[in-house]
């Protein structure tokens, strides 16, 4: 029963995933931005659907940027679950760039790439962030830097956070997780991490029984004074408060 579901979800999500190649490439070069948002908004929540994970949305999340929002990281779904909460750019690993499909779908919707390994390549980030700041766009960030498995936050990152120290832009802390739907409980079938392969962890997700997607928005923030390292250890225990709560 489980492996026909999974096939079924799986059918609907390739003819998803076809379609919104075809939008990024045939339709978006005349969208104006805000549409362009939207579209990726509406992609996002059926994506999800199709994987049968509904979205829950706490708090309430900034209506305009000026902002940076500062997430845990659990899966490769949580871009699609940010995005489908509320639109924004994304700064990920160099790696997506180079996925089949997904990066070019990510690449559409403005991702920012960053080779984690160069400390220059942050200080050119931090740069387009500070100017993507300066438009009013609202940016997202992974400060862990990579998955972890949900029982406890890794260390905060500070680096892209002085692109908000030199913005003066507000930071909003965002817990996400996933629990399963019938019980509330938490669900590890969503999480990528370890060893985990990512063909494995969709075929996991697939076979899941349906989850919801929890987004919970915090206050927004400004450094006040801090530097980085003093915020970034801040916002994580935010981040870990709400992802709780």
């Amino acid at each position: 029963m489980r492996s026909l579901r999974a096939v079924a979800r799986l059918l609907r999500l390739l003819v998803h995933i076809l379609a919104g190649l075809a939008t990024v490439l045939l339709r978006f070069p005349r969208m104006a931005p805000e549409v362009q948002h939207a579209r990726v908004q509406v992609w996002s929540r059926e994506l999800l659907a199709h994987a049968g994970i509904a979205l829950e949305i706490r708090g309430t999340p900034l209506a305009a940027g000026p902002a940076l929002l500062v997430a845990n990281h659990l899966s490769w779904l949580d871009i699609s679950v940010m995005h489908a909460a509320r639109h924004c750019r994304f700064i990920s690993k160099s790696d997506v760039e180079r996925w089949p499909v997904i990066g070019r779908l990510a690449t559409a919707v403005g991702t920012l790439y960053i080779e984690r390994s160069t400390r220059r390549d942050a200080m050119r980030i931090v740069r387009l962030m500070q100017e993507a700041l300066a438009r009013r766009e609202v940016l997202g960030v992974f400060p862990e830097g990579t998955t972890a498995d949900g029982t406890e936050l890794l260390p905060f990152h500070a680096n892209l956070l002085q692109a908000a120290v030199l913005a003066d832009a507000p930071v909003q802390p965002v817990g996400l997780r996933f629990v399963d739907r019938a019980t509330g409980r938490p669900s590890a079938d969503a999480l990528y991490v370890g060893d985990d392969t990512l063909l494995a962890s969709l075929w996991r997700v697939l076979r899941a029984e349906p989850m919801v997607a929890v987004v919970h928005y915090g206050q927004p923030e400004r450094a006040a004074g801090r530097d980085r390292r003093v915020w970034a250890e801040d916002l994580r225990r935010a981040v870990d408060a709400l992802r709780k709560a």
